[in-house]
Order: structure tokens, then C-alpha cells, then sequence
């Protein structure tokens, strides 16, 4: 292909910042490094004739053919950029013939999970102060649709609270849609990479998918299928350990994340203001009964995102601070925590498409009240 005089890295930010889920500018660059890490010049120019809902290959062709590459060079390309963990691709069936459609793929969640089996400690690093400077700050939160929720570990629950199936662990996988797959957690593989180890767990295979996301994760080799009850036993054991369940923030999310406050994107870069609750999509809130507590301790030690703390001997929630993860209850000594449920219940999207439809609708509406404004 053809290449003009175009800075394609440059326009290719901007062009995936106008995503649902955007990818903000910063002073330092750093954002186009890490561009630059994963695509080609090529690859960018290909990749700015892509839209984030997926569009036939011929379609996308139509809009590339004055560069001169032919519909063979071009699905060749896209299915490599596809592998590549750059792009998004999905083959629909249309009568007797497989049509594949490609499409853009956020950041997070994302192009950076993508890269598990091609990751350096450098990129690892960049895109990490990329997630914690600016992304969270200026993106992942600006709508106040979150692309991920918390659910409650799958014992803490009083049922009698009427818990609601998208609430319900269990209640999840087993209507979840197969395959079920499972893969290395990309945050504490590169934890790994640049000598600082997860503290909370010994886990690494700890994300899975569902679904047309599990197929594509194991037809890139960075999963394996396993079975519901193999499913469910892990889950156990990431209950054992203290991990946050952070399902796609839908009725019927593609994935699960199971994290820890040392190595999450998402819990890290929250933990570093004061007051963060409002800003997860969570229908539950950790209590202390105080006659029972005896201040162990326990409850402190395991939560993750510091909502906890023992004062004169008492267990204190910061509600401010308290995600509902449930992760302090299994191991309470005097059984004086307990998760309770919020007053308002926040309902999830029905599936992933209508999540990003809402956070994209959310992003047209701030536009429009800022233009108001000025």
C-alpha cells in the first residue's frame, strides 16, 4: 500500500479515542508508543477504515481500493492484524458461505488483554502508566457506565435478600453460554515480567470468557476450554484467595476477571482516591456487627481496595470506599460481617452491545451539554 505523507499513529488515536471506549491523548505520548508497539504504519492506515461495529470484509475493501491492495491482500492483512490481537473479527454464516467481519477493538478490554502472548516487560510498563495516568482518569469513568461490575463471592449472600441472577455466581455459569474458557491473567503475567508478583494469589489462569469471546480467545491460542464444574471449582479457589469478581458489566457478560488490589487495572487505579464506590457498578455493601466483632483483623488484611479497618478493636466499612465483593465475609473468626443489599439496585445492561450502545449514547449526551455550555 501506498503510504502519503500521514502521521497514521496520530490519526489513528484519534480515530479510536471517537470508540465507545476512547483512547485518550496525553502530553507525554505515550499513548503513540504504545501504537507504535503494535501496529505498522500499514496496519494503522488499515486500521483507520474501521469501525467499531464490525463491517463485512468487501465493505471494507470498497473503502481501501484506490490504495491498490487486492480483497485477498486485504483479509490476509486484517486476519493477521486479527491474530495479532489488534482488531476484532467475527464470521457470520450467509447461506452456504462464511462471511468474516472486522472491527476495531478498544484498548481496554481489549487490544492490551490481547497481547498476552506477545507481551514484553516494556510494553507491559507503558501501557500500565497509560491505564493509571490517564485512562481511568479521563475515560473508563467519564460516563459513568463502567465496561465492568461486581458481583458478590458466591457464598456471601443471604439469599433471602432475593439476590437477582445477575448477581448470582453460580446462577451465571450455569446459563452462561458455552464454550467456557480460561486464560492467564494478563495483569499479573506482566506483574511477573517486571519482577513485582501478585501478593494475593499464586493463580495466574484466572480470566474467563464465554461464548463467541471464549472462541476467539482460544482460536488465538490464549485460552483453554474448560467445563462448567471446572469452572466453578476455580471460582472457589479465587474465593479461597480473596479475589474481586468483575464480570462485563451486562445481564450476560462475555467474560469474568477475578483480581486483586496489587495487580488490577481497574481496582489500582481506583484505589488511589479517597472516595471511589460510586463509580462501580455494584448492588451490595460489606456490614459489621459490631457486638460480634472481636477486631481481628481478617476483613482488613483481605479486602482489596482498603474499605476495611480495625479501630478500638472494631472491624470499620468505609461506604465510601466499599465495592460490595464480598471477599471479607468467608473468612470473618466471629461472623460479624455480612454483605447487605443496596437500596437502589443498579441493573446491568442486557448484554455487551447495549452496555457499549449505553456508554457511547452517555458520551453524545456529555458532547452535547458541553457545547451548550460554551
Amino acid at each position: 500500500m501506498e503510504q502519503e505523507n500521514i502521521d497514521y499513529y496520530k490519526e489513528l488515536q484519534k480515530h479510536l479515542d471517537k470508540m465507545p471506549v476512547g483512547y485518550p491523548a496525553t502530553e507525554s505520548g505515550i499513548e503513540i508508543k504504545i501504537l507504535k508497539h503494535l501496529f505498522t504504519p500499514e496496519q494503522a492506515q488499515i486500521g483507520l477504515e474501521l469501525n467499531f461495529m464490525a463491517d463485512p470484509l468487501k465493505k471494507i475493501f470498497r473503502r481501501l481500493k484506490k490504495s491498490g491492495i487486492s480483497l485477498e491482500e486485504l483479509e490476509d492483512k486484517l486476519d493477521e492484524m486479527y491474530f495479532n490481537g489488534l482488531i476484532n473479527r467475527g464470521i457470520v454464516k450467509e447461506g452456504e458461505t462464511d462471511t468474516k467481519y472486522y472491527g476495531s477493538a478498544p484498548f481496554v478490554v481489549g487490544m492490551f488483554e490481547y497481547q498476552l502472548n506477545r507481551l514484553t516487560p516494556e510494553f507491559f510498563k507503558d501501557a500500565h502508566q497509560y491505564i493509571q495516568e490517564t485512562f481511568f482518569n479521563e475515560e473508563y469513568n467519564s460516563t459513568g457506565v463502567p465496561q465492568l461490575r461486581v458481583i458478590p463471592l458466591n457464598k456471601t449472600v443471604d439469599y433471602e435478600q432475593s439476590i437477582a441472577q445477575y448477581d448470582d455466581l453460580k446462577g451465571l455459569i450455569e446459563n452462561i453460554g458455552e464454550p467456557i474458557a480460561i486464560m492467564e491473567c494478563i495483569c499479573r503475567k506482566g506483574a511477573d515480567l517486571i519482577g513485582e508478583p501478585c501478593t494475593k494469589t499464586k493463580i495466574r489462569e484466572s480470566c474467563l470468557s464465554f461464548r463467541s469471546g471464549a472462541k476467539s480467545f482460544i482460536e488465538k491460542g490464549l485460552a483453554r476450554e474448560i467445563s462448567k464444574e471446572e469452572a466453578l471449582k476455580f471460582l472457589e479457589k479465587a474465593e479461597e484467595d480473596g479475589l474481586v469478581l468483575q464480570p462485563g458489566n451486562s445481564q450476560r457478560p462475555m467474560s469474568i476477571c477475578t483480581c486483586c488490589g496489587c495487580c488490577c487495572g481497574v481496582l489500582t487505579s481506583h484505589t488511589q482516591l479517597s472516595e471511589f464506590a460510586h463509580l462501580f457498578a455494584t448492588n451490595y455493601r460489606a456490614r459489621v456487627d459490631t457486638e460480634l466483632c472481636v477486631g481481628c483483623g481478617t476483613c482488613e488484611d483481605r479486602c482489596n481496595v482498603d474499605a476495611v479497618q480495625v479501630e478500638d478493636d472494631v472491624a470499620v466499612v468505609d461506604k465510601d470506599r466499599c465495592i460490595g465483593c464480598g471477599v471479607c465475609v468467608p473468612t470473618c473468626t466471629s461472623e460479624a460481617m455480612s454483605l447487605i443489599k443496596k437500596e437502589e439496585e443498579t441493573l446491568p445492561p442486557i448484554n455487551t452491545l447495549a452496555t457499549y450502545s449505553k456508554i457511547m449514547d452517555k458520551k453524545a449526551e456529555l458532547a452535547r451539554a458541553e457545547k451548550t455550555q460554551i
